[in-house]
C-alpha cells in the first residue's frame, strides 16, 4: 500500500483522533520527505495564545513516523517500530499555520537495510522542524525511532 496524504489523514481521524481534532494534517509525502501542517486555533492553544507544545509534537512526530511507516510498508519485511526518546526546542511563539518537515527518507532506507542484514534492532534520530508562514523556525523536534525485524 502506498501512503498518501489522504490515507494518512484518514488514519489520523480513526487512530489518533486528538491530532485530527487539533487540525494536524499531512500535506505531502514522498520517498524522502514528509510535510505536515497545523493551524493555531482555539482548540489547540495554550494560555499564552500560541499553539500548545503537544500539538506541535503530534505534527512533528507524524512527519517522522509517516516516513518510517511508509518505508517499512514498501519494504515488505514485517517490522516493529517505536519511538524510544524525543526532545524539542522552541524558539518563537507558534501562531498562524505551522509547517513541519522531515526529509530523512534516505537515512531510513539505510537503517532498514541494516536491520534486515543484521537481524538486530536499529535506531535512528529523525528531525522535524516547525516553520511559521513567514518562514521563521518556531520549533525543532528530534525523535529516536527504533525498528526491529519481527520473527
Amino acid at each position: 500500500m502506498n501512503l498518501s496524504p489522504r490515507k494518512l489523514n484518514a488514519f489520523l481521524s480513526f487512530k489518533l483522533p486528538a491530532a485530527f481534532i487539533c487540525g494536524v494534517r499531512t500535506k505531502s509525502i514522498s520517498d524522502t520527505t514528509c510535510v505536515v501542517s497545523v493551524k493555531h486555533r482555539w482548540i489547540n492553544q495554550n494560555p499564552f495564545n500560541s499553539m500548545f507544545w503537544a500539538v506541535q509534537g503530534m505534527a512533528a512526530e507524524l512527519t517522522t513516523g509517516a516516513l518510517v511507516m511508509s518505508k517499512v510498508q514498501s519494504n515488505g519485511t514485517k517490522m516493529s517500530m517505536l519511538v524510544t526518546s524525543n526532545n524539542a526546542t522552541y524558539s518563537k511563539k507558534a501562531t498562524g499555520r505551522i509547517q513541519f518537515t522531515c526529509n530523512q527518507g534516505k537515512a531510513i532506507d539505510d537503517l532498514i537495510i541494516k536491520a534486515i542484514e543484521t537481524g538486530e534492532g536499529q535506531s535512528i534520530v529523525l528531525n522535524s522542524k516547525g516553520v511559521n508562514q513567514e518562514g521563521v523556525q518556531v520549533s525543532d523536534f528530534n525523535f529516536e525511532w527504533s525498528i526491529k525485524v519481527r520473527s
